[in-house]
C-alpha cells in the first residue's frame, strides 16, 4: 500500500489547484510571453499527457525487470501535437480522467509490487513511489508556471 501521505497528493493536488485557475479569464490562458514559452493551457496540456506517460512507465515498471526509460521529450512524442490541439475544458475533463486512472492503478499495489524499480536517463532506478514523487514534483513545477503566465498574462493587459 502506498504512503497515506503520497497518496494524498496524488488525489488531491491537481484538484487543489484546479480552484486558482477556475475564474481565469480564457484570454490569459492562452497568453504566450514573448519569449514563446508555453501559455498556461499548454502546460495543463503537458500535466496530462505526462499522466500517460507516467502510467505507461509504472505498467512496464510492473511487467518487465528494471525497464530503461528516456526523459521525456515533447518533440519526439507524436501524441503531443493532439494535447496542443485541446481547449481548456477539454484538457480538464482529460485530465481528471487520467488522473482516476493513476490513482486507481496504484492505489491496490501491494509492497512487492511498489518495491518494482524502473530506470530514468537522468534520475536513475526508481522504484514506484519514487516514480509518483517525480511525477508528482514535475507536475507541481508545471502548474506553478501556468499561474505565473496567468498572472503575466493579466499584467500585459493592463
Amino acid at each position: 500500500m502506498l504512503d497515506a501521505a503520497l497518496f494524498s497528493r496524488l488525489a488531491h493536488q491537481l484538484s487543489s489547484f484546479r480552484a486558482w485557475v477556475a475564474d481565469a479569464d480564457p484570454r490569459d490562458l492562452d497568453w504566450t510571453p514573448p519569449s514563446g514559452k508555453w501559455s498556461a493551457r499548454l502546460n495543463l496540456a503537458h500535466v496530462g499527457r505526462h499522466h500517460e506517460v507516467t502510467l505507461d512507465r509504472i505498467t512496464r515498471v510492473l511487467r518487465e525487470d528494471a525497464p530503461v526509460f528516456p526523459r521525456y521529450d515533447e518533440a519526439g512524442d507524436p501524441e503531443w501535437e493532439r494535447w496542443t490541439t485541446l481547449t481548456v475544458p477539454q484538457v480538464w475533463t482529460a485530465l481528471d480522467e487520467r488522473r482516476s486512472a493513476l490513482v486507481a492503478a496504484v492505489g491496490p499495489l501491494r509492497p512487492e509490487q511498489l518495491a518494482r524499480a524502473g530506470v530514468h536517463a537522468k534520475f536513475g532506478p526508481m522504484n514506484v513511489p519514487r516514480w509518483l514523487e517525480f511525477f508528482l514534483v514535475h507536475e507541481a513545477h508545471h502548474l506553478y508556471v501556468a499561474l505565473q503566465r496567468l498572472a503575466e498574462a493579466r499584467s500585459a493587459r493592463r
